[in-house]
């Protein structure tokens, strides 16, 4: 099942952040891996508690990219079960070598208009938020973008178990990936690659022989490959190091961790239905107010722009503005997951709680969940969407409007 193409949205007076709209991600997780031992290939082994490809997956999602094209063997039976029914994520198959894993990937977009798309090994489950965005970024005015770390280690050559020479290390790099490029640059090398019969070893490597060029954005020692059996602890520290899966900003040697409340109101009037949380509910009363009145959106809004210390709605929106009566409140949980992104953090969840006596939330909730999931660009299991009474009591417990109260933690990336 795929995940629907939207265009990027253009907030007016929003600040610079990187779009992922219009980039997909293609995973290889098509080898066998033997090296790696275990006797499964190494991303279907397990590692701190999940498996290495749910670590590689959560890394993406977490960071915003939701289209996923998933390269896999034709022996992985189960894996093509399990996946089928994950939205979001396009099954392809592997072929005999890596270029032709990518290449089958890579088709599997034919259908699909994005612009961009990141290359990416499963058995790199480490990759950071930060490497996701910078090669994202890069491919703004680049071609092909790719990830690496200069070697600083002296190079021998060898032969039989003794060092035969050395070799300059001056201007080498160890690649990682994600690899990412312009998608119908990087089609059009694999299709030449195809044509002539050869094989790469990476992508960039096949970037290379089409004659593009290839921008280096700093890598990261944790964005590790698992390799030899001893990864495994290597990489499984990392990820309980960092708490998350992706996130792994500090100040001072510890987490830039930031929380934000939001808190808003709105009356009853005339209508048949309010707008919660992004979901139209049917009412026989309407909320009153400025915008669509989205209670609910309004306090994750401000909740997050409390986090960063940015104001709140008014400041962004402001109510005098004509432009902005009627808005639908998407626009402005948008424009406060972009300012969050925009200033090197990443969503880590948030909380709204909706009070009210009627109509009643919980039927509704998963579809409230799904829909700030998405505008957010975050896991759905990021999201809670709960509600209270207050017992008859207040404004609320008369029936005369709904309060919305929220809670958001964003973590430097």
């Amino acid at each position: 099942m795929s995940h629907p193409v939207t265009s990027p949205t253009q907030i007016a007076g929003s600040g610079p952040s990187t779009q992922t709209d219009d980039t997909a991600v293609l995973i290889v997780a098509a080898g066998r891996g033997s090296r790696a031992g275990g006797g499964l290939p190494k991303q279907w082994r397990p590692l701190a508690g999940k498996r290495v490809i749910d670590w590689t997956l959560a890394a993406f999602r977490d960071a915003g990219l939701h289209h996923i094209v998933l390269v896999l063997s034709p022996d992985d039976t189960a894996a093509w079960s399990e996946f089928a029914e994950q939205d979001g994520i396009t099954l392809a198959s592997g072929g005999a070598t890596r270029a032709g894993s990518v290449a089958s990937g890579l088709a599997a977009l034919d259908r699909h208009r994005f612009a961009k798309v990141l290359i990416h090994d499963a058995a790199r489950p480490c990759v950071s938020s930060r490497i996701i965005h910078d090669v994202i970024a890069a491919l703004d005015h680049s071609a092909a973008a790719a990830p690496a770390l200069a070697v600083t280690d002296a190079l021998w050559r060898g032969s039989d178990g003794h060092v035969t020479g050395t070799q300059d290390r001056s201007g080498l790099f160890g690649a990682q990936t994600p690899q990412g490029f312009r998608l119908s640059a990087i089609k059009a090398a694999h299709d030449k690659l195809a044509t002539s019969g050869g094989d790469a070893a990476d992508d960039v490597e096949v970037a290379r022989l089409a004659g593009l060029d290839v921008t280096i954005i700093p890598g990261d020692p944790d964005n590790m490959k698992i390799t030899r059996p001893e990864d495994f602890d290597r990489a499984a520290g990392i990820l309980r190091t960092t708490s998350r899966e992706d996130i792994k900003g500090n100040m001072g040697g510890n987490m830039d961790v930031r929380l934000g409340n939001g808190y808003d109101v709105h009356r009853f009037g005339p209508g048949d239905q309010v707008i919660l949380c992004g979901v139209p509910v049917a009412h026989d009363r309407g909320l009153q107010g400025h915008s669509d009145a989205d209670v609910g959106l309004h306090a994750i809004t401000d909740a997050l722009y409390g986090a960063l210390a940015e104001g709140d709605i008014g400041r962004h929106f402001p109510p005098s503005d004509p432009q902005w009566k009627g808005a639908a409140s998407d626009i402005f949980l948008r424009h406060a997951a972009e300012l969050t992104r925009s200033k090197g953090y990443q969503i880590s969840n948030v909380d709204c709680t909706l009070v009210c006596e009627f109509p009643k939330i919980t039927p509704h909730a998963p579809a409230m969940r799904a829909a700030v999931a998405e505008i957010l660009s975050v896991d759905v299991s990021r999201v809670s969407i709960k509600a209270t009474t207050s017992e008859r009591l207040g404004f609320t417990g008369r029936g005369e409007g709904i309060a919305a109260i929220a809670t958001a933690c964003v973590v430097k990336s």
